[in-house]
C-alpha cells in the first residue's frame, strides 16, 4: 500500500464579496439546508445530504454526488466566532486528516468580504483542484444569498 504524506506547506486562499450581511453569510455555513444548496464545487454536482452540529467540537458531514458516485466530506468545528470566523477540519478522500479551512468574514459596504483559507494538502495538484472547487462554492453561495 502506498502512503501519501501531507504537505503542511501547501495552502490556498480565495476571497469574494457577497451581497449579504455577515450574519447571513455566517449562518449559511452552519445551516445544513443551506450547505446542501451551495457546497457544490463542480457544475454537475449535487448534495443529497448535509448534517451539522454547529458548535465548537461539533461535527459536520456533507455528501457530494457526482453522477453515481457519492463523495463524503466531514470535519470538526474548531472555532466558531459569530459573524466573524469559522475554523473547521476538512476530511475527504482528497485531503489529509491535518487539512483545515478558515473562513474570515468582514463587513464591506452592504455585504460581506469572505476570505477562505485552506491549509495542508497531499500535493500541488490537489491544492489547485480545491482552489477551483472553493471558488465555485463561494460563487454559488453568493448567488444563493443574493
Amino acid at each position: 500500500m502506498t502512503m501519501t504524506k501531507a504537505n503542511t506547506d501547501l495552502r490556498l486562499s480565495t476571497d469574494r464579496v457577497i451581497n449579504a450581511a455577515p450574519e447571513k453569510v455566517f449562518n449559511a455555513w452552519l445551516d445544513p439546508e443551506l450547505l446542501a444548496r451551495f457546497m457544490r464545487p463542480g457544475p454537475d454536482m449535487s448534495v443529497p445530504s448535509a448534517k451539522s452540529d454547529a458548535r465548537e467540537g461539533g461535527t459536520f458531514e456533507i455528501i457530494m454526488r457526482v453522477g453515481d458516485n457519492d463523495l463524503q466530506h466531514a470535519g470538526t468545528y474548531r472555532e466558531i466566532s459569530p459573524n466573524n470566523r469559522i475554523v473547521f477540519t476538512w476530511e475527504s478522500a482528497f485531503s489529509p486528516a491535518e487539512s483545515e479551512v478558515t473562513l474570515d468574514l468582514k463587513p464591506q459596504g452592504d455585504g460581506t468580504h469572505i476570505t477562505l483559507t485552506h491549509v495542508t494538502f497531499y500535493d500541488e495538484e490537489k491544492r489547485d483542484n480545491h482552489l477551483g472547487g472553493w471558488s465555485r462554492i463561494l460563487e454559488t453561495l453568493a448567488a444563493e444569498l443574493a
